[in-house]
């Protein structure tokens, strides 16, 4: 009788530890606070990330300090030439020997290799700019849709528009000196400024198409009217391939900007957008992108 009783005791404390690890386990999954998520170390200077819904602010580290944005800079490039009224994006645009000798004369500016004398329309443009990261393709863009008798006008022009545009969407730390971000001095940003025009740029279905393209090849007519196939042109963009629900945005690098990136993921309905400027490496801007991306699912549960 006596081991009778000793089971049912046993059985009955058995049942209680499983109801009760049942429970802590369920409370540790459900009523974890957001707070909770270790907030990740970064090597990037300066970076931020906010839930693209409501520009909620996720994480923050030197947000507000102004920093060379390198090629990060072709997302307002990208967003001035699609905020073009009746923009036609079939349009052709001819390859000046300009846009190939900057290329040239600029040891750091990267290149869509656009061929002098080929035509060229705005939408592939569009992609020579967001994916290789074209520097003649900036060029290109910003001749076509300045105003102006002169090129120098054009850019001075188009350059122009990006400034006011950054100052309409309530950029305080940012100001463009170039068309691709290879600066004269005053051409900057901040982690906090660039993510907001990034979540305003992806609200253009042409943009977020372009930025989430792994690859594209175009095909331009040449000066005899033959139809040239281009190499095709790979995003720069490492997450797309590397992280899951990666949507864009854009990289940038440089001597004085380093290694940027400004990323964007999407999980089920949240999607979370952020920068980072002046990490190390290409490799690091991404490793950067990826914890603050994890941290800012994570915040958002």
């Amino acid at each position: 009788m006596k081991t009778g009783i000793q089971g049912i005791r046993i059985r009955r404390a058995a049942a209680v530890a499983v109801t009760t690890g049942a429970v802590l386990a369920g409370g540790a999954l459900t009523a974890a606070p957001a707070q909770a998520v270790a907030t990740p170390s970064i090597v990037a200077k300066g970076g931020y990330v906010m839930n693209n819904a409501n520009g909620n602010t996720l994480y923050t580290k030197a947000a507000d300090t102004r920093r060379s944005t390198g090629s990060t800079t072709k997302i307002m490039t990208a967003k001035v030439v699609l905020a073009q009224s009746n923009l036609n994006l079939d349009a052709k645009v001819t390859i000046q020997k300009a846009y190939s000798d900057y290329i040239v004369d600029n040891n750091y500016a990267s290149s869509a290799h656009l061929i002098v004398g080929d035509k060229v329309t705005v939408r592939q443009l569009l992609y020579g700019l967001m994916l290789p990261s074209g520097c003649d393709a900036a060029y290109a863009l910003a001749d076509k849709f300045g105003s102006g008798s002169t090129r120098a006008a054009r850019v001075k022009s188009f350059i122009g528009k990006m400034n006011s545009t950054a100052h309409s969407l309530g950029l305080t730390n940012t100001h463009f000196d170039s068309f691709d971000g290879i600066g004269h001095g005053a051409n900057y940003s901040t982690p906090r400024d660039l993510t907001k025009l990034a979540s305003s740029a992806m609200k253009n279905s042409m943009f977020r198409t372009i930025v989430k393209t792994k690859t594209y090849t175009a095909k331009t007519i040449t000066k005899t009217g033959s139809t040239r196939t281009m190499a095709p042109w790979k995003n720069t963009n490492t997450l797309l391939s590397s992280y899951s629900g990666t949507i864009g945005v854009k990289t940038g690098s440089g001597p004085e900007a380093k290694y940027c990136l400004v990323f964007a993921a999407t999980r089920g309905s949240k999607t979370v957008i952020g920068t980072v400027l002046a990490s190390s490496s290409i490799d690091q801007r991404a490793a950067d992108a990826k914890k603050l991306l994890n941290y800012g699912f994570a915040k958002l549960g």
